[in-house]
């Protein structure tokens, strides 16, 4: 089963769509982060939820030395 990682940004209402959008590419380009939802408040407030994969690396198996 794939296991994701959550990260929540808070965009207050002056912060532009400009500005938001350059933040969540940012976080994707060099975070490897994908939006997962958004949501927009009617006081013009945005918050959005990023997600990424959780990479899990196999630990080396340990060698037993030949008989």
């Amino acid at each position: 089963m794939t296991e994701y990682e959550f990260r929540v940004l808070h965009f207050s209402r002056e912060t532009t769509r400009a500005d938001v959008r350059q933040a969540l590419a940012d976080h994707a380009e060099y975070g490897r982060w994908e939006l997962h939802r958004t949501i927009t408040y009617l006081g013009g407030g945005r918050k959005a939820w990023l997600r990424r994969k959780i990479l899990r690396v196999p630990h080396p198996r340990t060698l037993s030395p030949s008989s």
